[in-house]
């Protein structure tokens, strides 16, 4: 018999318990397989236990990305829809166990102080849980007939909140939308504002905002052009997208097109941008600067979505 005499860890308490785990246990059967069919690592189904959800996360040749060897490796981590709010934090004692086959009793692991779960941090548990040799040695019951049995037990102590935060995703690659509003009979047009028809630009509903005869200080003397969210009233709270557009007036004879370029935040109380003064109405009605051919005008609106903020 291999002596159990285990790798030292800090804060870590090793006992041997005749009861069974009380809230989950998972057998592992053809353990060996796990390897044979490149599985890093076994993830439970969920349990309860405090009022949460958990589940364990088994890695039968250690973790990788903690460069664990010659080791197995054993986690506890919080699930369910709780396991993604930052803004939740729970605080757990918890013991994962290890059946000693031969004895019908188990190997208990556990710190010795309770941890915090949370969004950023919902797993706890063991990098060098147990290693290969002392696990996979016959006569300490651990592995037999190639089969192992864990468990867990979950004592949550108490949990907090914190009413406000955010979280900012940028986006690595961003792709630029195109669309294009072709506007026929612009002469007839009576009244105050206009909107293109809905297109979607990173993931998000637009529409292109056109007035006319002006709007704020330009009524009467300039044509107004927006970029405005579809649907400002669905977005999550604390939802902001931060984008980039380009709006532009096509001049249909000369190519010599009209436009504006500009970043900015829209959220449901930020919903459109643009300029109330984007070009006279002389020039826009003078045939040489082709904005109005054959009585259309067009206007393109290119988007691209780089960053997301959401609240927790």
């Amino acid at each position: 018999m291999t002596s159990l005499n285990f790798d030292d860890q800090d804060g870590i308490l090793r006992t041997i318990s005749d009861a069974p785990p009380t809230h989950y246990t998972v057998k592992i059967q053809s353990v060996s397989l796990l390897t044979k069919n490149s599985v890093e690592k076994y993830e439970s189904g969920d349990f309860e236990a405090g009022g949460y959800k958990w589940k364990l996360v088994f890695y039968p040749n250690g973790n990788k990305n903690r460069n664990v060897k010659e080791h197995i490796s054993l986690y506890l981590v919080m699930s369910g829809p709780n396991a993604l709010q930052v803004s939740l934090e729970v605080y757990a004692v918890f013991r994962l166990f290890l059946l000693d086959q031969n004895n019908g009793n188990y190997f208990v692991f556990q710190e010795q102080k309770e941890r915090r779960f949370h969004g950023m941090k919902p797993e706890w548990g063991f990098d060098q849980f147990l290693s290969h040799k002392v696990f996979n040695e016959a006569s300490n019951g651990f592995l037999i007939d190639d089969t192992c049995v864990f468990g867990a037990e979950v004592f949550v102590s108490k949990e907090s909140r914190t009413d406000k935060g955010e979280c900012l995703s940028m986006v690595k690659d961003p792709v630029m939308y195109k669309n294009i509003w072709r506007i026929d009979n612009f002469s007839k047009l009576g009244g105050e504002s206009y909107d293109s028809k809905v297109f979607t630009a990173g993931d998000h509903k637009w529409k292109i905002q056109l007035y006319p005869k002006g709007k704020g200080n330009g009524i009467g003397t300039h044509l107004a052009l927006y970029l405005a969210l579809a649907e400002p009233k669905s977005l999550p709270p604390g939802c902001k997208i931060y984008a980039e557009f380009t709006l532009r007036l096509l001049d249909q004879v000369n190519a010599r097109h009209q436009f504006g370029k500009v970043n900015n935040w829209f959220s449901a109380s930020n919903s459109e941008w643009g300029w109330w003064r984007f070009i006279t109405l002389g020039l826009l009605n003078q045939a040489s600067m082709g904005l109005v051919s054959k009585d259309t005008c067009i206007v393109e609106a290119e988007v691209t979505v780089h960053g997301i903020t959401s609240a927790l």
